[in-house]
């Protein structure tokens, strides 16, 4: 089973000057995902999310996603503290959770959410409304136990090609 995080950040969740409505979405989607959840923990944007998310991949769970902190204002600071903990980027995640919004909402291009491995956990920004937790989910969601299994060291499905089929001669 894959471990999941959920990790909301938001100064004013983080404050109690509203309640958190995309992380409880997000681990509600990862556990229909197949996924065994924790949190959401709610934490301000900034070092704390830096902070958590180290934390989550010296405790090895297997993703963690992130939801608010992508914008573009000032305290919008999830993707730069993504950056500090990953290895590697993986773009395309990333990109496909801005695409898969921008017909509904335009404005879901300007979402500068990351994607990438710390070690061996897949860390996914996502924006911080539910509608951006719900598109992202439709894109990461399909993928995930595919890519945490690589992460993991698996090997590629491989469909048959015309060099295993017996020649019918």
């Amino acid at each position: 089973m894959i471990r999941a995080l959920v990790i909301t950040a938001s100064n004013r969740a983080a404050a109690g000057i509203y309640p958190d409505r995309s992380g409880p979405l997000l681990a509600k989607l990862l556990a229909d995902a197949g996924c065994r959840v924790d949190g959401p923990q709610v934490v301000p944007d900034g070092e704390p999310v830096a902070e958590a998310l180290t934390d989550a991949v010296a405790h090895g769970y297997d993703v963690v996603v992130t939801t608010g902190g992508t914008g573009l204002t000032p305290t919008d600071l999830t993707p730069e503290m993504t950056r500090r903990v990953i290895d590697r980027e993986v773009p395309g995640i990333a990109e496909a959770i801005r695409l898969q919004g921008r017909d509904k909402v335009p404005a879901a291009i300007l979402s500068r959410g990351i994607a990438g491995i710390a070690g061996r956990t897949l860390i996914v920004n996502l924006p911080g409304s539910t509608g951006g937790v719900r598109d992202g989910m439709a894109v990461l969601g399909p993928v995930l136990a595919h890519a945490i299994e690589q992460i993991r060291g698996g090997d590629h499905p491989r469909p048959a090609d015309e060099t295993d089929i017996p020649d019918a001669r």
